[in-house]
């Protein structure tokens, strides 16, 4: 490797943005119970503070998602201060649209005009804390569908999830974007109002310029070709961002890179090549992605599972920046599919750890962030269970879809 490309590598590398969920850092589980991990947060400043600790061991996870009303505080203002006193700043807002009881049906494609009003009444409160916080996304998943063939019509439920859609689009702050996220099944098993990537896009381009799709590496189907989605969306300018994780039959969530690290690496791959384009449209669409993290950690530690993936993500990045793309671009244009095929697994089979660690010192941070970890947790989580025992929080599947 010559010089000069290391040198754009790591200046690519320190440029990196994984955002990390405050959900991720407290208890989590299945859908059939939650499973209390001794000293995880309990609240939302809690997580702040964890979340600074990951980003300090790294230096690439500077901000924080928030899923109102699980993070809901009085004063927002503070919250933020909060935040960015600790070397972080807050995040996309994540609207909860699926644990109401009245929303059994539905939320902003219900059946009942009244729950299709305080559906729309939250997503302009999460708007309002959109400016309150300084948060340039509203990050939207809706759990909206059916369960029978017959109940309900979905032509009306596609137009009032539209009209809904339409109100916020327009209350949104100037310069700031809302992700639509989409998902083929669960919790609705017949049919989901937002199944797909092409439902959402087409959705998107109705609404207009601020909004954008969110693939969610989980809401596929077995066998989709995300990265080919990816490049697709990158290239009419409508990807917004990732909820990053980790599947193997369904919706998994479990850490990203830990099931099929191929094809995390693949999906960088198409960021790569879009932000390095000729074409100025495709660099600034690539330049503008959130890259999340959506995660349940719901059997091993809260902390551990960030940090790997938000290093999972690192990774996956610095292989797909090692992909020679003169030579990748000419095996291409010759039809050398094998030829092509080859020079990424070239650079997906290098050892990128050395890269990483001399980077990371480089930042000035630790070449192994490991042994802090486990010095944070006999510090911060000790302290935390002295003050307040470990108990299970409840059962259930906290995650933002």
């Amino acid at each position: 490797m010559l010089e000069r490309d290391l040198t754009s590598i790591k200046t690519a590398l320190q440029a990196q943005r994984v955002e990390t969920p405050s959900w991720g850092y407290g208890d989590s589980g299945t859908r059939f119970k939650t499973f209390a991990w001794p000293g995880a947060a309990r609240d939302v400043w809690e997580k702040l503070e964890d979340a600074a600790f990951i980003h300090a061991q790294t230096g690439i996870a500077p901000s924080v998602a928030l899923h109102i009303p699980w993070d809901r505080v009085e004063d927002y203002g503070e919250l933020r201060e909060y935040a960015e006193a600790r070397g972080v700043r807050l995040g996309a807002i994540n609207p909860n649209l699926f644990q109401h009881e009245s929303y059994r049906l539905g939320s902003l494609a219900n059946p009942d005009a009244g729950v299709r009003a305080r559906a729309l009444a939250h997503l302009l409160e999460c708007v309002q804390v959109m400016r309150d916080t300084g948060s340039g996304l509203l990050s939207l998943w809706f759990a909206d569908g059916t369960n029978y063939a017959g109940q309900d019509d979905f032509r009306r439920r596609k137009r009032d999830l539209s009209a809904g859609l339409r109100a916020v689009h327009g209350a949104l702050p100037e310069g700031s974007r809302m992700l639509l996220e989409y998902k083929p099944f669960e919790p609705a098993c017949y049919h989901t109002d937002l199944a797909d990537w092409g439902m959402a896009y087409a959705l998107c381009t109705a609404l207009g310029p601020k909004a954008q799709v969110l693939v969610d590496m989980g809401h596929h189907l077995p066998g989709a070709n995300v990265e080919h989605i990816v490049a697709f969306l990158l290239d009419e300018g409508r990807l917004g961002g990732f909820h990053f994780n980790g599947r193997k039959y369904a919706d998994d969530d479990v850490i990203v890179g830990s099931v099929n690290p191929f094809e995390l690496f693949c999906v960088y791959l198409e960021l790569v090549t879009a932000e390095t384009s000729a074409d100025e449209a495709l660099r600034r669409t690539a330049g503008a992605v959130a890259c999340m993290l959506d995660q349940s950690h719901a059997v091993e530690g809260k902390l551990g599972a960030t940090l790997q993936s938000v290093l999972n993500c690192q990774s996956a990045y610095a292989k797909a920046l090692l992909v020679d793309r003169d030579a990748l671009a000419e095996a291409q244009a010759e039809g050398d599919a094998l030829g092509a095929h080859r020079l990424l697994m070239a650079a997906y089979e290098t050892d990128v750890r050395p890269l990483l660690r001399e980077l990371r010192e480089e930042m000035g941070l630790e070449p192994d962030p490991w042994p802090a970890l486990r010095d944070y947790e006999a510090g911060v989580y000790k302290a935390r269970l002295r003050t307040r025992p470990a108990e299970a929080v409840g059962s259930g599947y906290p995650s933002g879809g």
